[in-house]
């Protein structure tokens, strides 16, 4: 792990800390720890010996800035030849290094570039793959002009795509580029950022232990990455960072976690809130553990992320089950029956039949399964339409929400048989 710090302007504390932050959670290791700015002496050192052996020359020049004064620089000294550069993603790149002239490698003999820093670095540092993007393989060529002129050994290169935004543009800080951390507090799992960012660019051929011609794998955690990532397999062209995909991969590292670990997530989120109307509905109390073990897996097939839980909770996806729902009749009736002029009589009539059935049921079998198979065959002679959506309407006042065999349970008989109640009142006014 380098920290490369030698631009005092850009570099700030803060930046170093989001890095150091980031990769902890991502759960990246490192073994070793530079800072750049620790070895500038070496940096020095390793000018005199370049200007020595004549690779590199002070050069003064008026300064750009227009004050007309003369600064001294160091450009080092191009040998005018062609380089060939192996890069394990692009293959040979050849390039003739004239055009880049004499290229400046320090402001002066105590304040050397980073060019010039990263080279004497990797080499002292042992660094043996220069991993990095496409932009930078301009850079390159001057630098594997300087390893020579230093006696030093040729890293191996690999030179990746453009991360791109989902319009095909350089993904930036302008165009939804986040620092990682941001991503850990909306509540994405850092396995599933990481599997995600792996998937940028590069595919494996199969998945571990997978036999030609099955699905490809999509879900690693980081020891199967590192079995099986190959630089080779990236891809040449910009490759697309889509927050859509990695929504799809965090739910199925999700997926792969313990039930309690997932019902204490959401638990968390919930009683985070403290919202007015979730207020009346705990009694200002906490969510109890029964009702947040109903809860969990509705909750749970509706979000991709952590915050999708806070979304629905500040949209008010969550408030029927706390309170009793307000609505129109209107909403009551099932949308064949919108033209009939006996709606609201026939939505009643259905109703009234449905509180009838789940009456007959013992309150200590008021499960899923019992109300299912008691209205199932009303249902399918009346039509499934009309009568489970005014059930639905009537249970959680929302078009979109759990199907009834699912809410009623959650809301025990005595309150489904309230809730219906009410929307039968309704429709008889």
């Amino acid at each position: 792990m380098r920290i490369e710090d030698t631009d005092k302007e850009r570099n700030k504390k803060e930046y170093e800390d989001n890095i150091l932050e980031s990769l902890k959670w991502i759960g990246l290791r490192y073994d070793k720890f530079y800072r750049q700015s620790e070895n500038i002496e070496r940096h020095k050192n390793i000018i005199r010996e370049l200007l020595q052996k004549g690779s590199a020359y002070i050069s003064k020049e008026e300064a750009k800035d227009g004050s007309g004064a003369i600064k001294e620089i160091v450009r080092f000294k191009n040998p005018n030849k062609v380089v060939e550069i192996h890069d394990l993603i692009r293959g040979t790149v050849v390039i003739n290094t004239t055009d880049l002239g004499d290229f400046v490698i320090a402001r002066n003999i105590e304040d050397p570039l980073y060019h010039l820093a990263v080279v004497i670095d990797d080499w002292d540092e042992g660094v043996t793959h220069v991993i990095r993007g496409e932009e930078h393989i301009s850079n390159t060529p001057r630098q594997i002009l300087m390893l020579e002129a230093l006696g030093a050994p040729i890293p191996v290169y690999a030179h990746l795509p453009l991360v791109l935004a989902p319009d095909r543009s350089k993904l930036s800080k302008r165009k939804g580029a986040l620092p990682l951390t941001d991503y850990r507090e909306m509540g994405y799992l850092p396995e599933a950022l990481l599997n995600t960012m792996a998937l940028i660019g590069w595919h494996p051929s199969t998945a571990l232990g997978a036999s030609p011609g099955d699905k490809e794998q999509e879900i690693f955690s980081l020891d199967e990455l590192i079995k099986v990532f190959d630089l080779s397999k990236v891809q040449k062209g910009g490759a697309i960072f889509n927050p859509i995909k990695l929504d799809w991969i965090n739910k199925e590292h999700i997926k792969l976690l313990p039930m309690t670990i997932i019902q204490e997530e959401i638990g968390k989120r919930i009683s985070n809130f403290q919202f007015p109307h979730l207020r009346r509905g705990f009694g200002g109390q906490a969510i109890s553990k029964d009702m947040l073990q109903k809860l969990t897996p509705i909750i749970f097939d509706r979000i991709n992320k952590w915050s999708d839980v806070d979304e629905m909770i500040k949209a008010g996806e969550l408030d029927y089950f706390f309170n009793t729902p307000e609505y129109d009749k209107e909403g009551l009736v099932w949308k064949k029956l919108k033209d009939n002029a006996d709606r609201f009589a026939l939505t009643k009539g259905y109703l009234e039949k449905v509180y009838e059935l789940l009456h007959e049921i013992p309150e200590s079998g008021f499960n899923h399964e019992s109300v299912k198979f008691t209205l199932s065959n009303y249902a399918e002679e009346k039509g499934r339409g009309e009568v489970l959506w005014p059930l639905r309407f009537a249970l959680s006042g929302l078009e979109k929400s759990p199907d009834p065999f699912t809410l009623a349970p959650i809301l025990g008989k005595g309150e489904t048989l309230s809730r219906i109640e009410k929307a039968i009142k309704k429709l008889s006014k």
